[in-house]
């Protein structure tokens, strides 16, 4: 964007950031105190505050179509695409059409001509699906193959879809097993860290429990992982993870899906990771 008068000095959006120049040109590091206050300056900070909000909605949205495999008309990427915060989320990402095969690496979306896409061949193409689909990576065949082409491409997803963490239900779970131990007891200071953490990673809590929700063919499913629910500055652990149905009753975990398991299982590890290994070192 361009300048803008405030007082003496204009000043303007850059990287995100409120800059300012004085009269004769020159660039300043900061904005002066004395113009703090100024319409132009504080419209701008304002600006600059729900753009950054917007980023993080635009996003929050994609990776919720993705997590519960929403399907999207092709009219709303369309609606979106000349927003740069919607285009800088959705460019790159690996969509399906109608028949639920991968079409390719989404670079474009017009009303007239559809979708733009890289195919697996290299090649760009367009189709016009009613419906588009972003697939979670877990259901993703040869997901190692695409990776290594995404690379050749220097494809650059903001929405983690490719290069998100997967975790593949294994094939020979207890019939009546109903949780996984792997991440639990990661020891915490203080209830509050732990909290924080889950907040910082943008999972609920609600009832002493980090939740990730997931919708799968249908189906509600949450993931739960118990994290404490009583003074924020006592000690504690992260717990077991399970599955729960949308009436709270716990699944056996040859009931859950790929995609509701791979997101547990990244929660449950991403909680756990940011335990004190302090301790456990000293314990060890």
């Amino acid at each position: 964007m361009g300048w803008v008068s405030a007082g003496d000095y204009e000043v303007t959006l850059d990287g995100g950031k409120v800059v300012c120049r004085n009269a004769a040109g020159r660039r300043l590091k900061s904005v002066p105190p004395k113009i703090a206050d100024d319409p132009a300056v504080v419209g701008l900070a304002q600006l600059t505050e729900w753009l950054e909000r917007h980023e993080r909605e635009c996003l929050d949205g994609v990776e919720r179509w993705m997590v519960r495999s929403l399907p999207v008309p092709l009219a709303v990427l369309t609606r979106v695409w000349p927003d740069p915060s919607w285009r800088a989320v959705l460019r790159d990402l690996v969509v399906t059409g109608d028949d639920g095969r991968i079409a390719g690496f989404l670079r474009d979306a017009d009303a007239e001509r559809g979708l733009g896409l890289v195919d697996l061949d290299g090649d760009t193409v367009r189709m016009a699906p009613e419906l588009v689909r972003v697939p979670h990576p877990v259901l993703l065949e040869d997901l190692a193959d695409l990776r290594e082409f995404a690379v050749e491409l220097g494809v650059e997803q903001r929405a983690q879809q490719l290069f998100r963490e997967v975790w593949h239900r294994p094939a020979d779970l207890a019939e009546d097993a109903t949780q996984v131990e792997e991440y639990a007891g990661g020891a915490f200071k203080e209830l509050r860290f732990l909290h924080g953490r889950a907040a910082q990673l943008g999972y609920r809590v609600r009832g002493g429990q980090a939740v990730r929700p997931v919708l799968e063919d249908g189906r509600g499913v949450e993931a739960r992982v118990w994290i404490g629910d009583y003074d924020g500055y006592e000690a504690t652990e992260t717990g077991p993870l399970m599955w729960t149905d949308p009436a709270g009753r716990v699944l056996r975990l040859g009931q859950v899906g790929p995609v509701a398991w791979s997101e547990g299982m990244r929660m449950a590890a991403a909680l756990y990771a940011g335990r004190d290994v302090e301790n456990e070192e000293r314990a060890a």
